[in-house]
């Protein structure tokens, strides 16, 4: 019986989503002021302020910045009455100056201030968690079924009569969901999982559809890119089995700063995008607001830029669950596959599948990065070069693999093999091969020599359009027939020196769907442009990283900052990271107030958290260790505070 359910939930959210030909999702029209979120409308882009939202002319200031950027909402957070109140002396000062775009009343904890930014401002931000549930202890708390929907009827004896503001103000809302924020009620139900991610939101959607109130745009957010995709992903197919198509706005919550916040955002958002998932979106970099509407807008114009012209007629395979996606199966060739982490492969300085360079690239990484990883293969092509490493691996191109191999017995080479050549295969003796595919290839031959060399790697290759449709597509066909040789995915991008941040985003967006779906065996980032390889390089171990397939480097999990942090943010990542910097997997969250930060450090190894006006708490994991600390002190207490407990750790 379970199983026939289960077949029924994957056929029916498969049904939704076309994992191979990308279709925006239809939903509903929210009309938020003078603007129109979901249906055909273009995908729309926001931000947020960090001023202090009674400090009416730095926010006026700070949201033209982000307007003028091409920011076509702008969120304030609203701690009280007073802040909510003065919304809309923001927002008169605003169209004083020509601006109609809609404001954003951000509220937490306090339902009365939702009542009041309804009547002043153009849209409301409430969070479920901490909208009548009382405050998070992340405490076992039993709810009988009874004591349950009680709780669910003071949300309701609640939240009609804020809805009821709304529409006599013409008022939009978002229900936006944070999985740090969570409330014990749903916590202790469903557990800390998307399941209660989704139902957390669900719970207030339904009284929005019972009260026919459809100016509404709903956001699940996490600092885990993970989390947040499959949250996303089973709200969809939640709303589609209860009748509901409202829009949908898009984001990682915490996602930091510089490349780090630009590839963990366009994982999470890149791969949501890529199936047709979001009307509007923001990236919460912990940068200055405006920065964030460039980073936002390159990744809407490169996704719905990759429509193909071709549809791809593949059949899903039937194993695949998309809402829970779980890793492929597949057979360990060397340190590839398995259980094993996934690979990084680079090139140089040229490969089968760019046009060769006259000269071989400088190598340049920043100073900043201590420790880089090294990629596990590099692809060197028919010469191998003059500066050999023999601890690592190299592949080279199968006409030449006997004769290197011949003259360099103690070092550890692979061939590669182009499609046409698969029938070399069985004539050349290695422990790994590679075979480059893509789909649309003969499946009969590429089937049949899989399944009779399963020392054989797959390079999935695609073309400039629907990369994710012809990816998956080529490894649900191996599904389909039952292949388990691992994949690699390689994509060729043409990126200058001058062009890094687009490459971060276009690579981390084109891999996040598939890293998600538990395809990836391996990454292979080439490009043909001007770009060092060691940005190339770097830039694959951190997409693995943003995944949470791969840990290379320490991990910072950061507030974008708003008019409610309450010590200098950006000073202070900068401290911590210094120090930290060389910390390999070490996860340290870094929060400007309570509102999400223990709870969205539910992975993280320690937080620092905004007490009070100068005043900060630690934390290991969820456990706070030492509160209202002053500002002056709490890096260096912060950094002691992980030195004793390593100090500890060795005495066992």
């Amino acid at each position: 019986m379970k199983s026939a359910l289960l077949l029924f939930m994957i056929t029916h959210c498969l049904d939704m989503i076309d994992l191979f030909n990308y279709q925006r999702r239809k939903s509903s029209v929210a009309k938020i002021g003078n603007l129109l979120i979901g249906g055909e409308n273009p995908i729309r882009v926001q931000s947020m302020t960090t001023t202090d939202t009674n400090d009416t002319q730095a926010c006026v200031e700070q949201a033209e910045r982000i307007i003028q950027k091409g920011g076509e909402l702008v969120r304030l957070t609203t701690q009280g009455v007073r802040e909510a109140e003065n919304m809309k002396c923001i927002n008169d000062a605003l169209k004083a100056k020509g601006y109609d775009v809609p404001l954003v009343a951000d509220v937490h904890f306090n339902p009365r201030v939702a009542d009041v930014a309804a009547t002043t401002t153009q849209k409301v931000r409430i969070n479920p968690g901490n909208y009548v549930d009382p405050a998070r202890t992340f405490k076992k708390l039993e709810y009988t079924d009874e004591e349950y929907a009680h709780e669910l009827l003071k949300i309701e004896e609640r939240f009609i009569p804020f809805l009821n503001i709304c529409k006599e103000n013409k008022t939009g809302i978002r229900i936006g969901v944070n999985h740090g924020s969570l409330s014990d009620r749903i916590r202790n139900r469903y557990g800390d999982t998307p399941e209660g991610i989704v139902e957390s939101c669900l719970e207030f959607l339904r009284i929005c559809q019972r009260e026919s109130f459809n100016d509404v745009v709903i956001s699940i957010k996490s600092s885990n890119t993970v989390i947040m995709v499959r949250s996303m992903r089973l709200l969809v197919e939640a709303m589609e089995k209860e009748g509901m198509n409202y829009p949908l706005h898009l984001g990682v919550t915490e996602a930091g700063e510089g490349e780090d916040g630009r590839i963990k955002s366009a994982v999470g958002i890149g791969a949501l995008l890529s199936d047709g998932i979001g009307d509007t979106i923001r990236v919460s970099l912990s940068e200055e607001p405006e920065e964030e509407i460039p980073v936002a807008k390159h990744l809407c114009d490169y996704i719905t830029s990759k429509v193909a012209p071709v549809t791809l007629p593949e059949t899903p395979a039937k194993n695949f669950n998309y809402t829970h996606p779980t890793r492929r199966s597949t057979c360990q060739v060397g340190n590839i596959g398995g259980e094993k982490v996934p690979v990084v492969i680079v090139s140089k300085p040229s490969s089968m599948f760019e046009e060769p360079k006259d000269e071989e690239e400088v190598v340049i990484i920043s100073s900043d990065k201590p420790q880089a990883p090294k990629a596990d293969y590099v692809y060197v092509g028919s010469e191998l070069p003059q500066n050999i490493d023999k601890k690592r691996r190299y592949i080279v191109d199968y006409g030449v693999y006997n004769e290197l191999k011949e003259q360099h017995s103690d070092l550890m080479l692979y061939p590669i093999f182009p499609y046409n050549a698969a029938p070399f295969i069985s004539h050349i003796q290695s422990d790994i091969k590679f075979l480059v595919l893509q789909y649309g290839a003969d499946s009969d031959e590429y089937v049949a020599c899989l399944k009779a060399h399963p020392e054989v790697v797959v390079i999935s290759m695609a073309g400039k359009d629907n990369q994710l449709g012809r990816h998956r597509a080529l490894v649900h066909d191996l599904m389909n027939h039952n292949i388990t040789n691992p994949v690699i995915f390689a994509q060729l991008y043409m990126h200058s020196s001058e062009e890094q941040s687009e490459f971060l985003l276009e690579a981390a967006a084109d891999m996040g769907a598939l890293m998600i779906d538990g395809l990836t065996d391996g990454i292979w980032l080439m490009n043909a442009g001007s770009l060092p390889n060691a940005i190339v390089e770097h830039t694959s171990f951190g997409i693995l990283q943003a995944a949470r397939l791969r840990v290379s480097k320490t991990e910072y999990i950061s507030c974008p900052g708003c008019g409610r942090t309450l010590y200098d943010l950006r000073s202070t990542i900068a401290r911590i990271k210094a120090a930290t910097e060389g910390m390999k997997g070490l996860k340290i969250g870094i929060m400007g107030c309570i509102v999400n930060g223990p709870g969205e450090m539910a992975d993280a190894d320690y937080g620092y958290v905004g007490a009070g006006p100068g005043k900060v708490s630690l934390y290991r994991k969820q456990e706070c260790v030492e509160r209202n600390i002053s500002e002056e002190e709490a890096v260096d207490r912060l950094l002691a505070l992980i030195n004793r407990d390593k100090e500890e750790q060795k005495q066992f």
